[in-house]
């Protein structure tokens, strides 16, 4: 089988590797890959290493005359039998290159919501008719885009973007830095300032925790120097215990120091990487019932799953493995035991090979 991969590399190793080695495992269980990217991509000599060809070129814009005729050229003369999509542009280009060719599209979904069938704009990308396959990072962004497509349901399936437990050695940062103190008990939570993540509830379950504790709060990401969330944090009884370290590339092994993690999102979660990656170093999840992020864990086994929106129920999670500090550290060890077990890289090449093969060959 050929496949090929249009999409993007261009962001920090941690953040694309999930992908690229999705496909170099693709690459491995004998499917002839080649990718279109950016030329600049860190990634490009490792998957050149893996016997994947890399053109190197990535749409600009959604609706492109170079990118069409490019990518239009690349898939007659290689004689595809897919052509897999990641993002809008790489979508959009796409469908328009392939028409009347006998080549099976296929597009990747990663959050829950903002497609509708009565936005005329959704017909561009994931709802065009030359699309054949809709590949969803999560069973719950599966089920939310299978409302919006006409027709066949399973044209809309689910494939995990896994990760290897392996990848995650790096030596946890010492909080010190950050002025946490050496023996607090750290709750960490990794997410640039947006609407959807939930951040002012996370801030407010704060009021609710115990005021003599050694709870700290850790916020890893951009935009922490807003004047709104600026004002959330001093209006919180716990603002001397409350520590920022902005954008970070190492928040993986910042979060690793920590004793949980919180993701406080209230809508439109598809799997969230932060909370994989919390979950590949021992600590505890607490996350909301939005999106994928509930299919990452056992509740009470390997995290603790609360409402969205529910302050009381986040601090009520906290609390609970700050004062039982066997319950955290069986909960860390689960949630890195279940990445290994349901979400690892290697699956998720393999579940990606059957998707390909159904859509090829018409068998779903």
């Amino acid at each position: 089988m050929k496949l090929l991969v249009i999409s993007s590399y261009t962001d920090t190793w941690n953040s694309v590797r999930p992908e690229a080695e999705m496909l170099i495992g693709l690459a491995k269980l004998g499917v002839h890959v080649e990718l279109m990217t950016q030329p600049d991509t860190e990634y490009h000599s490792r998957f050149e290493a893996n016997g994947i060809k890399v053109h190197e070129f990535h749409p600009r814009k959604k609706i492109e005359p170079e990118a069409i005729r490019r990518i239009r050229q690349l898939l007659k003369d290689g004689r595809f039998d897919a052509v897999y999509c990641f993002n809008n542009k790489a979508i959009a280009n796409t469908n328009l290159a392939a028409i009347g060719l006998p080549v099976k599209v296929l597009t990747y979904r990663g959050q829950t919501g903002n497609i509708n069938r009565w936005d005329p704009s959704g017909y561009l990308t994931h709802l065009s008719p030359r699309v054949d396959r809709i590949v969803c990072v999560s069973k719950a962004t599966r089920d939310d885009l299978q409302k919006q497509v006409w027709g066949k349901k399973s044209k809309v399936c689910a494939v995990y973007k896994g990760h290897d437990p392996d990848w995650y050695q790096d030596t946890p940062v010492n909080l010190q830095q950050f002025d946490v103190p050496e023996n607090a008990f750290v709750v960490g939570s990794v997410a640039n300032i947006r609407p959807r993540k939930g951040l002012p509830i996370l801030l407010k379950a704060t009021h609710l925790l115990p005021r003599d504790s050694n709870i700290h709060l850790l916020l890893v990401g951009r935009g922490m120097d807003n004047p709104e969330v600026q004002a959330l944090i001093q209006a919180s009884p716990m603002a001397d215990r409350i520590h920022l370290t902005g954008f970070r590339t190492d928040a993986p092994a910042i979060i690793a120091s920590c004793q949980t993690s919180v993701l406080a999102s209230t809508k439109r979660e598809g799997l969230p990487k932060t909370v994989i990656e919390a979950m590949a170093y021992s600590v505890a999840p607490i996350v909301s019932d939005t999106g994928g992020s509930a299919e990452l864990i056992e509740d009470g086994v390997s995290g603790i799953r609360v409402t969205p929106g529910s302050a009381e129920e986040i601090a009520a999670g906290i609390q609970q493995l700050y004062e039982s500090p066997e319950l955290c550290t069986s909960m860390g060890k689960k949630a890195r035991e279940r990445i290994a077990s349901h979400f690892h890289v290697q699956r998720s090449s393999e579940d990606l090979l059957k998707v390909l093969e159904e859509t090829v060959n018409g068998g779903f």
